[in-house]
C-alpha cells in the first residue's frame, strides 16, 4: 500500500519566491512532461519523475523532496515545458529556484567549484592571467603568419567599438575554435577587443542557481564596458550564458537605473555586417553539401518567452548566405528538440542522462538528412558533436559553429602595407604593456 501524503504548507520564504508562481494553477494536464526531455528516463532515481509530478509535490509541499533528488540538475531549462503550459507556469525558473536551496557542498560534479573559480579569478577553470595572455599573443601570432597578416588579439583596448569574451573551455585546450570569429573581425575589420580580467563567457551562476553570481558576473561585463568606453558588447555565445546575462544585467539595473550598457546578439552582429558588406561570402566552399540549423533553447525559445525575441530567423537567413542547401529539423523553432546540453548538464558527470535527453534532437537530425548541423550555443556544440555520436552511431554529420560557417565562406581581402605595419606595431607595444614575451616557454 503506497504512503498516504498529507498536504504541507511550503516555509514562508520559499512561498515568497514563488509568488509570482502559483502553483495551484496547475491543472495537471500533463502537457510540460510530455514536452519535457526527462520524462521517461531510464535511471532507476528518475523513473516515474516528470515536469507535472514534480510540480505537484511542491504544491503538496514535498519542498525536501522535490531539492534533494537530482531532477532540478537534470532539467535543462529548455523552456518546452513553459512554453507550452496553459496557465503561464515558468518550470525552469521554478527548477532553477529548486537547486539554489540545495548546500553549495552538495552541488553536483564541478559546478559550484566553477563558479567559485569565476568569482574568483574571472574564469571557470581558474586559468592563470598570464597562461590566458600568453595563449591570446601566440594564438594571434599564428594565425597572422598562417592566413591574416597585421593581426593580433586587442585586449582593453580604449574606445573599441565591440567587446568580445572568450570561453574557458576555447582558452584551456579548444584553441582552434578561437579563429573563426578572429576571422571575421579581421575581414570585417572591426575596431574590437577582449578583457584582461573576468574574461569568461559562461555564466555557471545561472547552471547552479546562484544567482548573486549571476549578478556579479553580470555587473563585471558592464564595469568592463564603462572602463573603456566600448560602444557595444556581443552577449557569449553559450546559451547559458547570454541567458544569465541577460537576467544579471535586469538585476543589476534594478539595483542601479543607470547601470546598463549596450550589447548584441551574435546573430545581429553576423547580419549587420554581411548586409553593411563588411565581409564578403564565397558559398562555393560547401557546394554539394546539405545544411541543417539547431534552435538553441535559450537563444530561441527562452529568449522569446522572456524577453520578446528569439533568434529563429536571423541564423537561418546567414546560413543562407553561406549555402544553398538548407533543410529543417522537425519540430523546429518555438517547438524545437532540446539537445540536452543545457541547464549545466554538458559538464555535469551523468552522460547517460544528458545522452537521453538529447535522444530526439538526434532522430530529428537523423531524418532530415543533413551533412552539417549548424549550432551557437558551446554546449550544444559539444553536446551534438561528441556525446550524443557516442550513444547513437547510425547517422554521420558534421557539426559547425555558425562563425565557423561564416570564417570558412570568407572572401578575405587584403590589408593594406599601412594596415598590417599599424597591426604589427599595435600587437608589439600591448604586448610589451602586458608584460608577454612570446619567447617564454610553457
Amino acid at each position: 500500500m503506497s504512503e498516504l501524503i498529507r498536504p504541507q504548507k511550503l516555509p514562508e520564504d520559499v512561498l515568497e519566491k514563488l509568488e509570482g508562481a502559483n502553483l495551484n494553477l496547475c491543472l495537471t494536464c500533463g502537457t510540460c512532461s510530455g514536452g519535457c526531455p526527462i520524462t521517461g528516463n531510464p535511471a532507476e532515481d528518475m523513473q516515474g519523475w516528470d515536469t507535472r509530478k514534480v510540480i505537484r509535490m511542491l504544491a503538496l509541499g514535498m519542498l525536501d523532496e522535490v531539492v534533494n533528488s537530482r531532477f532540478p540538475w537534470l532539467c535543462t531549462g529548455c523552456g518546452r515545458c513553459a512554453a507550452a503550459c496553459p496557465m503561464g507556469l515558468d518550470m525552469p525558473a521554478i527548477f532553477g529556484y529548486m537547486k539554489s536551496l540545495r548546500p553549495r557542498d552538495k552541488v553536483p560534479g564541478i559546478l559550484h567549484k566553477g563558479v567559485e573559480n569565476v568569482l574568483n579569478t574571472g574564469n571557470n577553470m581558474a586559468i592563470p592571467r598570464e597562461d590566458y595572455l600568453f595563449t591570446m599573443a601566440d594564438m594571434g601570432v599564428e594565425m597572422a603568419e598562417d592566413c591574416c597578416p597585421g593581426f593580433y588579439v586587442p585586449v582593453d583596448k580604449q574606445d573599441a567599438d565591440i567587446l568580445f569574451f572568450p570561453n574557458s573551455k576555447e582558452v584551456f585546450g579548444d584553441f582552434e575554435d578561437m579563429y573563426w570569429w578572429w576571422k571575421i573581425f579581421y575581414a570585417a575589420k572591426e575596431n574590437w577587443t577582449i578583457p584582461s580580467k573576468n574574461w569568461e563567457a559562461v555564466d555557471w551562476g545561472l547552471f547552479t542557481g546562484n544567482y548573486e553570481a549571476t549578478r556579479i558576473l553580470a555587473q563585471r561585463k558592464i564595469d568592463m564596458m564603462k572602463e573603456f568606453n566600448i560602444g557595444r558588447m556581443i552577449m557569449p555565445d553559450c546559451g547559458g550564458g547570454s541567458y544569465g546575462c541577460r537576467n544579471g544585467m535586469k538585476m543589476c539595473e534594478f539595483d542601479d537605473p543607470d547601470n546598463t550598457t549596450n550589447f548584441i546578439y551574435l546573430y545581429d552582429y553576423l547580419v549587420e555586417i554581411i548586409k553593411a558588406g563588411r565581409i564578403k561570402l564565397d558559398k562555393s566552399v560547401y557546394a554539394g553539401k546539405t545544411f541543417t540549423w539547431h534552435d538553441s533553447c535559450k537563444h530561441g525559445r527562452e529568449l522569446e518567452s522572456h524577453f520578446g525575441h528569439g533568434y529563429f530567423d536571423e541564423p537561418r537567413w546567414i546560413i543562407s548566405q553561406c549555402a544553398d542547401n538548407f533543410v529543417e529539423v522537425e519540430p523546429n523553432r518555438m517547438n524545437g528538440n532540446c539537445c540536452g546540453a543545457g541547464g549545466g548538464n554538458w559538464p555535469l558527470p551523468w552522460e547517460d542522462d544528458a545522452a537521453w535527453h538529447g535522444r530526439k534532437k538526434y532522430e530529428s537530425i537523423k531524418e532530415s538528412g543533413a551533412d552539417v548541423v549548424v549550432v551557437a550555443c558551446s554546449n550544444c556544440h559539444d553536446q551534438i558533436m561528441k556525446r550524443l555520436p557516442k550513444y547513437y552511431d547510425d547517422y554521420k554529420y558534421e557539426v559547425k559553429y555558425i562563425w565557423e560557417l561564416v570564417a570558412d565562406c570568407l572572401v578575405i581581402e587584403p590589408w593594406s602595407e599601412e594596415e598590417v605595419a599599424k597591426g604589427e606595431a599595435e600587437a608589439a607595444a600591448q604586448w610589451e604593456r602586458l608584460g608577454v614575451d612570446l619567447d617564454m616557454e610553457f
